[in-house]
């Protein structure tokens, strides 16, 4: 099982996902792509196995993810402050991988029907989510 878990900015959300879906499922393999080299440090050291930084790095690790985890913005281009450029947005959105997205308001991207919730629960939401297509 690889899961590919993208993150951006400061990698803080990214590093969460990590560190959680760690402790809940060691063995699976996760590559950790941030849009800048310190996302990608951040999720590295959270405890990501692989780690890359960079555009060609999220076209690259969409085709080979069984899982895709990240913020809904990964599927919007311009989205995290304009980090995720348009190939990116694309090569998440067509990618065959299921996508665990974190919905997370930002940038002018809101989600309606969803009620504001600490970080640390959408993190434990996501990795639930693991645990259904793992299971």
């Amino acid at each position: 099982m690889n899961i590919l878990v993208i993150d951006g900015q400061g990698g803080g959300l990214g590093k969460q996902l990590v560190t959680a879906m760690k402790a809940a499922y060691p063995e699976v393999e996760i590559t950790a792509v941030g849009t800048n080299s310190m996302a990608t440090n951040v999720m590295l050291k959270a405890g990501a196995d692989n780690a890359a930084t960079g555009e060609n790095a999220v076209v690259v690790g969409c085709r080979k993810a069984d899982i895709i985890v990240g913020p809904i913005g990964m599927v919007i281009a311009d989205a995290l402050l304009g980090e995720i450029t348009p190939r990116m947005a694309a090569a998440v959105g067509q990618s065959n991988a299921k996508r665990i997205m974190i919905p997370i308001s930002h940038c002018n991207n809101l989600i309606a029907g969803i009620p504001d919730q600490p970080v640390s629960r959408l993190v434990q939401s996501a990795v639930e989510q693991l645990k259904k297509i793992i299971n």
